[in-house]
């Protein structure tokens, strides 16, 4: 979720001397890189606060004998992601593969909790 290359340390090109030199783009850079960093544990935490919820969701079906997966429930919420996106010039093929990723990742864990 940064712009940091996975291969080298992010200020490796500036150290050489081949890259940003100026102060002022190196402040602005840095600047930057520090609003994405906060924004980044923003979206961790709130992501841990969306699994809390889905995790009781998922208790309360498997009390219920519910099916881990609500196929209907994820198109609804797919396409209402989607216009979010949209709405907030956010790629919203992006936004879909993301929701698809954390809803196979919720149906997982109801599933783990309908066995145990």
């Amino acid at each position: 979720m940064t712009d940091q290359p996975t291969t080298a340390p992010a200020d490796s090109t500036e150290k050489t001397g081949a890259g940003v030199a100026d102060p002022a783009v190196r402040a602005e850079l840095e600047r930057l890189r520090q609003s994405i960093d906060n924004i980044d544990a923003a979206v961790v935490h709130m992501l841990a606060e969306r699994f809390k919820c889905t995790q009781q969701v998922g208790r309360l079906k498997a009390e219920h004998r519910l099916p881990p997966a609500d196929p209907d429930r994820e198109r609804r919420q797919i396409e209402r992601l989607r216009g979010l996106a949209a709405d907030a010039h956010l790629d919203p093929v992006f936004a879909e593969k993301f929701l698809t990723f954390i809803i196979a990742e919720v149906i997982r864990h109801h599933e783990d909790i309908a066995r145990s």
